[in-house]
């Protein structure tokens, strides 16, 4: 099974004005909004990644036309240009004193389509259409999780007494087939008959008190992972035989559209994710 390495960083930016529309609209490379929900810990944010050309000014606004984001680079940084942007919002949990009611989070940023605009160093306009869907797919079953075929994870990272696996270490799970049974659009119905496909799992490792780190993404219908290597050198050579380790289990699908806003025939885009996370220990 091959590993593939993703690395993630997020910033944000927040403000208010307008571009002209482009005669002909040139799209950036990657434009993407999504929501992505923890379900173990209970919070539900919005992400966005924008990439192409060096450009100096970007803008996003929503179904109704109302600026949700500005970046706008001054100075050197104006002549040099921006080529990515990386965006996570902050995620109140759903319950305690800072929570945030998901059906309020979700009229913050209503279903339809999002213009992303931008204007390069050169003054040329980029404009990418993206379809933000409010299904949020279910995330992997906690009961489906298996470490060499057996329950051995805890969801309360905190507990006394983590359970134990020998090393090596294969991780398993149940395909996800439906939206989350709570929060979203068509609620705990079947993806497929809302033409949503799932795109790609990803499962993410890392070992307490270190800087090890291993995201691996797997295909829709690969429902396992085999621990890297590196985790068992590391407990043996670094960690005196043990390690604890905090993984998370994302399940990503597409947007279910396929057409633009006019009509015309395009590809799904990435939609949103889902995960589940929790604790184990590793021995030789």
């Amino acid at each position: 099974m091959k590993n593939i390495p993703l690395f993630i960083l997020a910033a944000s930016f927040a403000g208010a004005t307008t571009i002209a529309t482009a005669e002909e609209e040139i799209p950036f490379d990657e434009g993407r909004l999504f929501f992505e929900l923890n379900d173990t810990d209970g919070d539900l944010g919005i992400h966005g990644k924008i990439d192409g050309d060096e450009w100096k000014y970007l803008e996003i606004e929503d179904p109704h036309e109302r600026m949700m984001l500005k970046v706008s680079a001054r100075g050197r940084l104006r002549r040099q240009g921006l080529t990515e942007l990386f965006f996570e919002s902050a995620e109140p949990p759903f319950a305690g004193e800072d929570a945030l009611d998901p059906a309020d989070f979700f009229k913050r940023f209503p279903e339809g389509w999002y213009e992303i605009e931008g204007i390069t160093l050169d003054g040329e306009e980029r404009e990418n259409e993206i379809y933000l869907s409010h299904v949020i797919p279910a995330a992997p079953d906690w009961e489906g999780v298996r470490f060499n075929g057996v329950v051995a994870a805890a969801e309360d990272c905190d507990a006394e007494d983590l359970p134990e696996v020998t090393a090596p270490v294969t991780l398993s799970w149940e395909p996800v087939t439906s939206s989350h049974e709570e929060l979203g659009r068509d609620t705990d119905t079947p993806l497929a008959m809302l033409g949503i496909n799932v795109l790609y799992y990803e499962v993410v490792v890392e070992i307490d008190e270190t800087d090890y780190k291993s995201t691996t993404i797997v295909p829709s219908d690969v429902y396992e992972v085999d621990l890297p290597q590196a985790i068992t050198d590391l407990v043996a050579e670094t960690l005196d035989g043990e390690g604890e380790f905090k993984f998370e289990i994302l399940v990503r699908t597409d947007n279910g559209q396929t057409t633009d806003d006019d009509g015309n025939p395009i590809e799904p885009d990435p939609g949103n994710k889902s995960a589940m996370e929790g604790c184990f220990v590793v021995v030789e």
